[in-house]
């Protein structure tokens, strides 16, 4: 049984930051950065990673004081500044929240006094004729504009993720899956389905769709307070043709997601999505085209000019949810040695949107609970 610092499972996005911030630290410390990010597939990010709107979030819709809404503020700010200081792809495009009725202009009132809770404080209200004035195919009632939501090209920042955590010393093993683990006064045991077995101070679960039940893998810790896994599946249709906006157009949000709406990626691409299809295998990511139909008639409620036939299947995506379709959407759980009783052990758990732009600051939160264990 080989002895290491620490142990990070998954390479995704989350799982990337994490181990980074992890090695970075042991090398600053002049400690041997002995970190391994296990991750079971063949390759990073290829789950809820790659499979998303690919938005920087500016922190809105979050209730006050959630982890959501703190970790995607703090989050926002640490990634511009990471992508801007690496050169890495990325726009900020800014985004309009649209109304389309006068129940929906009142609900766009109450979301900036949220966001201003939670310290988002460039939001703009706009009446229907400044809003198609910057977007003319547009139609709404009113808008709310968000300057500081953007776009980035997200396997880039995982490679340049992975790059900085390999630079200071860690090493990503793919295609081994941890199968075990087992708690003790020693430290943490984990078993893999090579084999392996690595005896860790520190051990982070950042497996994505899969982490609440590998949390309940691991033996001599309290797993009374641990979520079941719920998956909700959104998918996404592309729009043949040139888009006719500059910004992304975000419908008001509804259960369990933030609606049908518009987004590019950097090549200019519109696509639309996701919706919400909960699911019981997350395995399944086809997109049925049938799925399009209703596209039409939720776009069409922002978009009037979108023509028949113009939708084509995307692709889709699988929320990792920790709360049942008919409960309130969860906020992040990071389950620490208070909820567990294991020293050194974290699950994060339920990390959906807005968890690319909070990776960075989540990273700072695992890494700041680790150290004063």
């Amino acid at each position: 049984m080989e002895q290491v610092s620490a142990v990070v499972i998954g390479a995704g996005v989350v799982g990337l930051a994490v181990a980074r911030a992890i090695a970075n630290e042991l090398a600053n410390s002049h400690v041997a950065p002995d970190v391994f990010v296990l991750e079971r597939a063949s390759s990073i990010g290829t789950q809820t990673s790659s499979r998303n709107s690919e938005v920087i979030h500016a922190g809105i819709y979050y209730p006050q004081n959630t982890l959501k809404a703190k970790l995607c503020v703090q989050g926002k700010e640490l990634l511009y500044s990471y992508l801007e200081e690496r050169g890495l792809p990325y726009k900020r495009l800014g985004k309009l929240i649209v109304a389309t009725n006068a129940a929906q202009d009142q609900m766009l009132k109450a979301i900036k006094a949220k966001a201003e809770l939670n310290g988002v404080m460039d939001l703009e209200l706009l009446t229907q004729n400044q809003a198609i004035a910057i977007e003319p195919e547009l139609f709404c009632t009113s808008a709310l504009l968000s300057p500081s939501t953007g776009i980035l090209d997200t396997h880039s920042y995982m490679l340049s993720l992975q790059g900085d955590f390999e630079s200071a010393g860690g090493t990503v093993v793919f295609q081994t899956e941890v199968i075990g683990a087992e708690c003790s006064e020693k430290g943490i045991c984990i078993q893999t389905s090579t084999g392996d077995r690595l005896l860790a101070k520190w051990v982070v679960n950042c497996a994505g769709l899969h982490a609440p039940n590998l949390a309940k893998l691991f033996s001599g810790a309290d797993d009374s307070n641990l979520p079941n896994a719920y998956y909700a599946k959104g998918n996404y249709f592309l729009l043949q043709g040139k888009s006719p906006f500059k910004r992304l157009i975000y419908p008001v949000p509804e259960a369990a997601g933030l609606g049908v709406h518009l987004t590019l990626d950097l090549g200019g691409q519109v696509k639309f999505g996701p919706d919400v299809e909960w699911v019981e295998d997350p395995n399944i990511l086809s997109v049925d085209p049938v799925r399009g139909e209703r596209f039409y008639e939720a776009v069409r409620s922002y978009w009037p000019g979108l023509k028949d036939d113009s939708l084509i299947p995307g692709y889709a995506g699988i929320r990792p949810k920790i709360n049942a379709p008919n409960e309130s959407s969860a906020d992040f759980k990071i389950s620490d040695h208070k909820e567990h009783k294991i020293p050194g052990l974290i699950h994060l758990l339920g990390i959906e949107s807005p968890g690319i732009t909070s990776s960075l600051a989540i990273a700072d939160e695992v890494l700041s609970r680790l150290t004063k264990q």
